[in-house]
């Protein structure tokens, strides 16, 4: 059946222009131009501080509670929230109830040409996450075993082709088994075995996009790690612990404050309240630490509050030149846990301990004792035999080939799972009804009415009233430039250059991937047609552009709630609105040039439905699926892993609720062309 929308006027036109070498030198107009739009407005502090106050403002606060009952009911839930609202989102939803596969794989002998017997074993196994998701894992478990004994689930960070043989690692999992507990060391997303490209944590944001938590195959792989653990024979319910360093001290935190099976807790230097991410750098965190929504709903200090009363050992270290230094990360994850602690009368349950020696990113002996020794007080109180000192067991060390588990052919990643899940969407609900949509304007008017409405629910579109404020002018050549602060409400300042000639009757609001400053061809052009052009650079582009690790301000601006697709596109909105209402200058054609910006351009367009009476697009995206497809990460293109964007719209539809408005393509691919033009009434 033909699927017919309200017109769209789609001409493929490929804009070619020589290399720079053969171009005549620059005219006086165009040197003026250049020098307008490279013109300094806002400065390189301000987006970092404004995005810094912005996030920092809007992560969610302790609670006030006055009682461990109270607590108690705020703590649950706080569990079913996140669980709910962050982890388990879209299909990961099915992932929760599937069931756990696992298969044993035989042992490893646990020490050879040492004089002495180990007293453990070593057992190879693999288990699913998720269906299709493979864990490889060890299991280290005392040889002799009788009655129930501690568990303990080992995660491991960042340690790259290591994985889990990672020397520390390694040594505090014998030192478990010696000392009686039974430790599973399971391998982390795309670190040693599962370090194939695909399992890429950057990657993990495809799944964002198809409206799936990302986050929730780390989830699993954890759980699945306890279910293993506390279906064993001598496993005791009671005595459950979780630790790891670094990325295995965030998994630490996030299982063990939304898994009440977690009895012990020992994070070590692995996260921060999300308000000290927000001022340290240092801290801000990957995708995995900075799930989208999680900090408008459980900030880093209520999951460590969380933990009350059960034992929580708080590790970082003095000198730490990674990440998550004690003397900013830790004081106040205190502050906000132990009210809450004290509220149980469990003060003693929450420790921390801060390593000097060597003071740097290390799980190495000082943290490792640290951990046996809190271990004792807990699962094994009073105890004579229990010695919290580390045995001796470097010449049992492993390579990582010894210590490899046998794996499937195939595994899913977070890539194969986004590719596989994009193929049925967007959904049905918003897919324009099957009729002849230029004929029935009701019909037509109705789809865009309720497609809208969920649109901007999806991007978190803001209404942004604009405070402009001109700071200088000049003129040159017949074209006058003025510089202009668009302020958006308290929040934001957009950087503005306005570009016209004295007869220009229409405006033009320009924007660009590469920022104002590489767009003077387009304003001559524009200038030529009779536009005032308005060159600005809207959130995250060009002189609005984050000056250290912007990608994690644009991954924590989402974290809290937010979305940089919905900030770009509500400031093009703004800008739209100011202009042909307050400036009086429309009508208003968007013009944005390049993949990213012709999305948010798009979006813009779509929300604000009044002041943008058309568009232009150069080289624009044929679909979301294309940021799939080319196994995109989050770091390049941030804005575009929008949670849940391509659930329920794809580029068409977009260009769908701009119509009855012109649409005009430019540069762009077949694909684009074929895209759009079949939604089009040509």
């Amino acid at each position: 059946m033909r699927r017919i929308l309200l017109p769209l006027v789609v001409p493929a036109l490929l804009l070619v222009s020589g290399p720079p070498w053969l171009r005549a030198a620059d005219s006086p107009e165009t040197a003026f131009i250049k020098s307008a739009l490279g013109k300094a407005i806002v400065g390189k502090t301000l987006p970092m501080a404004e995005v810094q106050r912005y996030c920092e403002a809007r992560v969610v606060r302790m609670p006030a509670v006055k009682t461990a009952a109270e607590w108690e009911a705020e703590a649950s839930r706080l569990r079913a929230a996140v669980l709910q609202r962050v982890v388990f989102r879209g299909e990961a939803a099915k992932w929760r109830d599937a069931a756990c596969k696992v298969q044993w794989l035989g042992e490893i002998p646990a020490a050879e040409n040492v004089p002495q017997p180990p007293g453990y074993r070593i057992k190879r196994l693999r288990y699913e996450a998720l269906p299709g998701m493979w864990i490889p894992a060890l299991l280290y478990e005392p040889e002799k075993l009788a009655g129930k004994v501690p568990v303990v689930l080992n995660v491991n960070g960042h340690v790259g082709d290591i994985g889990k043989a990672y020397i520390p690692k390694q040594i505090r999992c014998i030192n478990q088994a010696k000392k009686g507990m039974i430790a599973l060391n399971v391998e982390w997303l795309a670190m040693g075995q599962l370090g194939a490209e695909g399992f890429q944590h950057y990657r993990m944001n495809q799944l964002d996009l198809c409206g799936t938590s990302g986050v929730a195959p780390h989830y699993l792989a954890m759980k699945r790690g306890l279910d293993i653990l506390l279906s064993l024979e001598h496993a005791d319910p009671s005595r459950v612990a979780v630790t790891g360093l670094s990325g295995g001290g965030w998994q630490t935190i996030f299982i063990s404050g939304l898994d009440t099976r977690v009895t012990f807790s020992n994070p070590v230097a692995g996260y921060s309240s999300f308000r000290t991410r927000a001022n340290y750098l240092s801290d801000l965190g990957d995708s995995e630490q900075t799930p989208t929504d999680l900090g408008m709903i459980a900030d880093y200090c209520h999951l460590t509050a969380m933990r009350a009363p059960r034992p929580t050992l708080l590790t970082k270290n003095s000198k730490d030149d990674c990440c998550f230094a004690s003397a900013h990360a830790l004081p106040p994850l205190l502050e906000a846990a132990k009210p809450v602690f004290r509220l149980y009368g469990k003060d003693n349950a929450l420790r921390s301990h801060v390593n000097d020696n060597p003071g740097t990113h290390n799980y190495e002996i000082d943290n490792r004792q640290a951990f046996y020794g809190m271990a004792g007080d807990f699962f094994y109180p009073g105890s004579k035999e229990y010695d919290p000192k580390e045995i001796p067991s470097d010449k049992e060390v492993k390579t990582k080939q010894q210590l490899e588990v046998p794996m499937p052919d195939k595994n899913e990643d977070f890539h194969s799972l986004a590719m596989a899940i994009s193929k049925s969407l967007p959904r049905e609900a918003y897919q324009p009804p099957k009729a002849d949509l230029p004929k029935d304007k009701a019909a037509a008017a109705a789809w865009q009415k309720a497609g809208r409405a969920r649109f901007r629910e999806i991007v978190r579109a803001k209404d942004y009233q604009v405070h402009a404020i001109a700071s200088g002018s000049e003129e040159k050549e017949g074209v006058k430039a003025t510089f202009w602060r668009l302020q958006m409400g308290a929040a934001w300042t957009v950087p503005a250059v306005e570009l016209a000639r004295a007869d220009a009757k229409k405006t033009a609001i320009l924007v660009a991937d590469n920022g104002r400053a590489s767009t003077a061809d387009h304003v001559q052009r524009l200038l030529a047609a009779g536009y005032r052009v308005l060159a600005v650079d809207p959130f995250y582009f060009g002189e609005s552009k984050i000056a250290e690790r912007d990608f994690l301000f644009a991954l924590l601006v989402a974290a809290v709630g937010d979305r940089p697709l919905g900030l770009q596109a509500s400031q093009v909105a703004a800008i739209a609105r100011w202009a042909a209402g307050e400036r009086n200058v429309g009508p208003v054609t968007v013009v944005a040039v390049g993949p990213r910006s012709s999305t948010f351009a798009l979006v813009a367009a779509a929300l604000e439905e009044k002041a943008i009476a058309g568009l232009e697009l150069h080289n624009p995206l044929a679909s979301l699926k294309e940021i799939i497809e080319q196994n995109a990460t989050v770091e390049q293109k941030p804005e575009l892993f929008c949670f849940g964007l391509l659930e329920w719209f794809d580029v068409k539809h977009l260009a769908a609720m701009v119509a009855p408005r012109r649409l005009t393509i430019r540069a762009a691919s077949p694909r684009a062309q074929a895209e759009l033009a079949g939604w089009a009434d040509m």
